[in-house]
């Protein structure tokens, strides 16, 4: 069995921003030679997620909207009293993105087979960017034969 690991990069824009990362995924996977396994992508921040879903532009709109009515930013959190905690000058008030963030995951699984993400007609691999703007790393792990 092989085990790949690679690290790719995403440049977020500030609030909610949906990447399709799914090209980024297929293109690691078609540089192996693995034919049957799986994937695992994994969100390393605390304010970003993954879901896999369909990729079109009206829904994404509407996950948008219902992320803000779920955890909105104006709304009072602990998280964001910083005159309480002891952190960085440049921490942004952001407990609403963390709340985002826990309702939805931070990795998903896709299995591959005949050298294919085995995702649905109708699936994507969704990055959320819930704060930003950042430079955010994704992790892909490959494993199979």
């Amino acid at each position: 069995m092989q085990i790949i690991n690679e690290i790719f990069y995403i440049q977020t824009d500030r609030g909610i921003n949906i990447h399709n990362v799914t090209p980024h995924v297929e293109k690691i996977l078609t540089a192996t030679s693995i034919k049957n396994g799986q994937v695992l992508a994994f969100s390393r921040h605390t304010t970003t997620a993954l879901a896999i879903n369909e990729n079109e532009e009206r829904l994404l709109k509407d996950v948008r909207i219902y992320l803000r009515k779920l955890a909105p930013e104006t709304d009072k959190y602990l998280h964001n009293d910083l005159h309480l905690r002891n952190v960085p000058p440049d921490e942004p008030i952001n407990a609403h993105s963390h709340l985002m963030a826990m309702t939805l995951s931070t990795s998903e699984v896709i299995p591959v087979v005949d050298g294919k993400l085995a995702l649905g007609t109708y699936q994507s691999l969704l990055f959320f960017e819930l704060d930003g703007p950042r430079k955010r790393t994704l992790f892909v792990q490959i494993c199979g034969d």
